[in-house]
């Protein structure tokens, strides 16, 4: 199956929420008195059985390979930048631009679906090949498949954190050590970073690893750091903001303690709590209905590929909830740019002036290149297992999402590393953007 189409659209999407959850188990505080405020109801519907059998991390999500941040290190498809200069302020060529990805990626991956949209409407629509191969359910792709997003996340988890402090009045410049769990030990230098430092990944962490999960961000917090303000890219950074969240919230009280399996309570309780959150107050506003961190059972799920995929089945990468915050979100391209959209123009996620402000401070994006029609902004994710050679040539599910001028945004959904070389998806987007600048 190969299709490249191009269309115009105005889309919506049906609004709803998602709750979860109660404990049969209360929880106790720490040196608990008539000065201690009560614990606050926790989610519905959690049981003892379930906590108990909850695993902080499981096998399939270690040992993962995630996207290059690194410019210096990133493979660049080698698109020849064109010397042009603009009487005016240029804008994009949205044909030249299609077929430009287009004809980089049609050899190069086992599929992709690209689409832009300008103050919310559709205007620009590419899809090629498979999103299951005929080795597994020979499925295309659509506006509806679903991928996990990876490290695109941490973008939507920075626009939920930056929504709580303001919430309550929390400046970004506020140190996180006041909003960790009491009972976590507090290392050299923790109580030095701040929620801007983890929104911008300078909080000092640098663990040469990408585990986010629970008993991984606490041993950590008890080892410290050396260098707050330094620059290195973690996806605990933004796996803390989903335990900070609900803490901030007042759902939990930091010095919560449980009677059994501590560790496992607090990292159930706190992502139901986040998920609910992020439904509540992200995905809802935008119409995106069930937001999760799992394929939805017999639903339109993408898998992720090796290229060439030649006759060998995909990878589904499962339940991510326990790495939530930094990665774990799946979702399909028409959600995640609804999302965009109104996180940037709409003001019933958080006022325009602010998502502005996330952008110009890199509050959960990776890049802000300059080109001759402004400034571009991105965050890029992958998220890639089953590897070899030398942990390359990975099935690979990546994607890449853009803030662009004249009020556009653009995502890119690919299920597999683009050629054997594994080309960076945010350079070949950003080098077809200047190249497709006309007046």
């Amino acid at each position: 199956m190969k299709t490249f189409t191009l269309k115009a659209a105005a889309l919506l999407l049906a609004t709803s929420i998602v709750n979860i959850s109660a404990l049969a188990q209360q929880p106790r505080t720490q040196r608990p008195g008539p000065q201690q405020p009560a614990v606050p109801q926790l989610p519905q519907g959690l049981t003892e059985a379930k906590i108990k059998a909850h695993v902080i991390a499981p096998a399939h999500t270690r040992n993962i390979r995630i996207e290059e941040v690194n410019p210096d290190r990133e493979v660049r498809y080698k698109i020849q930048l064109l010397n042009r200069k603009f009487n005016t302020t240029p804008k994009l060529d949205l044909g030249a631009f299609g077929l430009a990805v287009h004809n980089v990626l049609k050899d190069s991956v086992t599929g992709y679906i690209l689409q832009v949209r300008q103050n919310g409407n559709l205007v620009h629509n590419g899809i090629w090949n498979w999103a299951q191969t005929p080795a597994d359910q020979n499925k295309g792709w659509n506006e509806d498949t679903r991928m996990h997003v990876a490290s695109v996340s941490k973008f939507l988890t920075a626009v939920g954190l930056v929504k709580a402090l303001d919430s309550k009045g929390i400046p970004y410049g506020a140190k996180i050590i006041n909003y960790l769990p009491s009972y976590w030990s507090k290392g050299n230098n923790i109580d030095k970073i701040t929620f801007r430092n983890l929104l911008t990944h300078t909080s000092g962490f640098d663990t040469g690893k990408s585990d986010s999960d629970y008993g991984f961000m606490k041993s950590k917090v008890a080892a410290g750091v050396s260098n707050v303000g330094s620059y290195h890219y973690q996806n605990m950074n933004f796996g803390l903001a989903r335990i900070l969240i609900p803490i901030i919230n007042g759902n939990i009280s930091k010095g919560a303690m449980y009677r059994l399996f501590n560790d496992e309570y607090w990292d159930v309780v706190t992502l139901g709590y986040y998920k609910d959150y992020m439904q509540a107050n992200v995905f809802t506003p935008a119409g995106v209905n069930n937001a999760g961190f799992e394929p939805i059972p017999g639903g339109k799920n993408a898998l992720a590929y090796k290229f060439p995929y030649g006759n060998i089945g995909g990878w589904n990468s499962g339940d991510l909830a326990t790495v939530a915050g930094g990665a774990g979100w799946r979702l399909s391209i028409r959600e995640l740019l609804n999302v965009m959209n109104y996180v940037r123009r709409k003001n019933t996620i958080i006022p325009a002036q602010k998502a502005q402000y996330m952008l110009d401070n890199y509050f959960g994006i990776d890049q802000i290149i300059d080109t001759p029609a402004g400034k571009i902004y991105n965050k890029n994710g992958a998220w890639g297992s089953y590897c070899d050679d030398k942990g390359k040539h990975c099935k690979t599910e990546q994607c890449v999402a853009y803030f662009l001028p004249n009020g556009m945004e653009l995502v890119l959904f690919v299920n597999s590393p683009i050629g054997v070389d594994e080309f960076s998806l945010r350079g070949i987007v950003a080098d077809a953007f200047i190249n497709s600048l006309s007046n």
